[in-house]
């Protein structure tokens, strides 16, 4: 009976159960945005690290047996995995927002509505210019151009966000996720805008022809070369983005928040 007095003195001693409602809230939604961020984030890279070398090095027999198989399971947690992401992020981001206050003399989330809504303009613009960048022919043959472009508006987007539109009194962690949630936003709007678009069409030719002969459309090539695009502009956007999620809490470089 001493022995289980002393575990459950050492127990209450060292362990607490969290009072507040909202810590659950908080906890349950990032555990969700980081399950979800390693689904998505580990198959992008797979894709880019793995599964783009092993295509090219494979025949077009091969091509229809592996690409029907691993590719529309693949790009079902891929993409769903980004959804998830975004909108436990997004709704981690807003109940910051909504508790600290807007000016040094404000109220809490009292501009949260129309500092969200700016955001999501100024991101949403950006992935509108990219989309339509990739249908042009030259970037299409040279990425380094999407890239350079890429670079100057994450920049000049990033940088009006956090000095003409997150409100005075925005800690670290609320700008630091609004700048890594704008490149996640943009990331999610490739997923579903650009690359499963062209890899559902592509999957499909890709099955007919193996199992019927059909031939592939000359098309298929042109949706490839966009689909790698936006996934390459989704890896290297993943590193800045990841950066930013890890300064909110451990890296004060905009305020002392």
């Amino acid at each position: 009976m001493a022995e289980l007095l002393s575990l459950l003195a050492f127990w209450q001693a060292k362990f607490m159960v969290p009072d507040p409602d909202v810590t659950w809230i908080d906890i349950g939604l990032r555990w969700i945005h980081f399950v979800a961020g390693i689904t998505w984030i580990g198959l992008l890279y797979f894709f880019n690290l793995v599964n783009v070398p092993f295509m090219k090095a494979i025949d077009a027999p091969t091509k229809g047996k592996v690409v029907p198989a691993l590719l529309p399971k693949a790009l079902w947690y891929f993409r769903w995995g980004a959804v998830v992401t975004v909108l436990a992020g997004l709704t981690y981001w807003i109940l910051l927002q909504h508790r600290e206050p807007q000016s040094p003399d404000g109220t809490p989330g009292e501009n949260m509505l129309a500092t969200i809504g700016i955001w999501l303009g100024l991101w949403v613009v950006l992935w509108a210019i990219e989309y339509f960048l990739i249908q042009a022919p030259p970037v299409a043959k040279n990425g380094n151009i999407l890239a350079a472009v890429m670079v100057v508006l994450v920049v000049l987007v990033g940088y009006f966000y956090v000095n003409q539109t997150s409100f005075p009194g925005a800690s670290n962690r609320v700008i630091s996720i609004g700048v890594g949630g704008g490149m996640g936003l943009v990331m999610l709007l490739n997923v579903w805008g650009i690359i499963w678009p062209a890899q559902k069409r592509i999957i499909r030719w890709t099955k007919e022809n193996a199992e019927k002969g059909t031939p592939i459309p000359p098309e298929s090539a042109v949706l490839a070369r966009r689909a790698f695009l936006a996934s390459r502009a989704n890896t290297w956007l993943s590193l800045p983005m990841l950066f930013m999620m890890a300064a909110a809490s451990h890296f004060p470089i905009f305020t002392g928040g």
